[in-house]
């Protein structure tokens, strides 16, 4: 194989440096980055030799053409792997890609700690009323301190639907703060739960024991709608909302209604059906929602250290390493024998 033989190919959205540096260190790799916008023939140029094409997980920031889809799949066919830039697939049609043997891989647990951050700042945020408290005294002079009075959330009980990278963070900084916490997740025994550090109990029992009900789970199909307007009213009378998720596992017409009818005291909400979402939704005219437009991954460190595990693991990929990330394990078979013909 001569020089720069494995091609990877990324569209022109924002990424850390870090990620074209790794990539530079590898004599036999090569990267090209096409324009989302403006120049579709130097795109299909580029994807259709390319070997790995990462593609930005922001299902609202690229161009649906350039989604991993299986028309860009049928265009692209020397492609071995697909990898997501964060540890969301929505830009992903992950069957399409099983069924043409290209690997998908994702990031997951590179921006675990900021998101986690992020959740409980949310939680701090609308239990202690900061924003309205904010926006107040912007406004405003002349009123009572009391009347923007929050609460603690020491003694309350914060229940995780999700313990994987991020919920497993979420659940340690709550316990500093003094929370209980309880969990749900179905890919989890109730002992590995207690090991990850919360007490398992059934989706339903969260929900009528939370203080907080707080969604750490992917978006699939069996989580598509989970907060509902029937979820939402088993919730207890006073609690709050809180998703740095998805949008789309929260049901946001069902949200608005138990806000405004008095069953939740608040939200945060960092992710939307539309990202970022209409000025005029209901949600940003609530002081009780504190609202952020899909940030809780996005920090120096975090894009920084998903940069850095996205080229490693293409690196590894390239040269024939099964990936720590892999979403479709059951293609292998297939990667391996794919790879093989056309990387020799």
């Amino acid at each position: 194989m001569t020089t720069a033989d494995k091609r990877v190919v990324r569209t022109d959205l924002w990424i850390a440096p870090t990620f074209d540096a790794r990539l530079a260190r590898e004599t036999d790799v090569s990267l090209r980055v096409f324009p989302v916008r403006g120049n579709p023939t130097a795109a299909w140029d580029a994807l259709a030799s390319a070997h790995v094409y990462h593609v930005s997980a922001a299902k609202d920031e690229l161009p649906r053409e350039w989604f991993a889809q299986a028309d860009l799949i049928a265009r692209s066919p020397k492609l071995l792997c697909v990898s997501s830039s964060g540890a969301g697939y929505d830009t992903v049609d992950v069957a399409a890609c099983t069924a043409a043997g290209v690997a998908v891989v994702n990031q997951a647990g590179g921006n675990a700690a900021s998101v986690a951050e992020h959740t409980l700042g949310l939680m701090l945020g609308v239990s202690r009323r900061m924003l309205e408290g904010d926006r107040r005294m912007r406004r405003e002079i002349g009123y009572a301190r009391e009347d923007v009075m929050g609460h603690e959330i020491r003694g309350k009980t914060v229940g995780l639907v999700g313990m994987g990278h991020i919920g497993t963070r979420v659940a340690a900084l709550c316990a500093a703060f003094g929370l209980e916490v309880i969990a749900t997740d179905p890919l989890l025994s109730a002992e590995e739960i207690g090991r990850r550090g919360a007490s398992a109990v059934s989706f339903q029992a969260l929900l009528s024991q939370s203080d907080f009900v707080s969604l750490h789970c992917p978006r699939d199909a069996s989580t598509v709608k989970l907060m509902n307007a029937d979820t939402f009213a088993q919730m207890k009378k006073g609690s709050i909302f809180i998703t740095t998720a998805r949008g789309g596992i929260h049901d946001e017409v069902a949200l608005v209604q138990a806000l405004q009818s008095g069953h939740l005291a608040g939200a945060g909400i960092d992710v939307w059906d539309r990202e970022p979402p209409p000025l005029d939704h209901p949600l940003l005219a609530m002081d009780n929602v504190f609202a952020t437009f899909h940030t809780a991954g996005v920090t120096h460190e975090a894009r920084g250290n998903i940069a850095a595990i996205s080229a490693e693991q293409i690196v590894g990929v390239l040269s024939g390493g099964r990936p720590p990330r892999l979403i479709n394990p059951e293609v292998w078979p297939d990667f391996e024998r794919r790879r093989a013909q056309i990387l020799g």
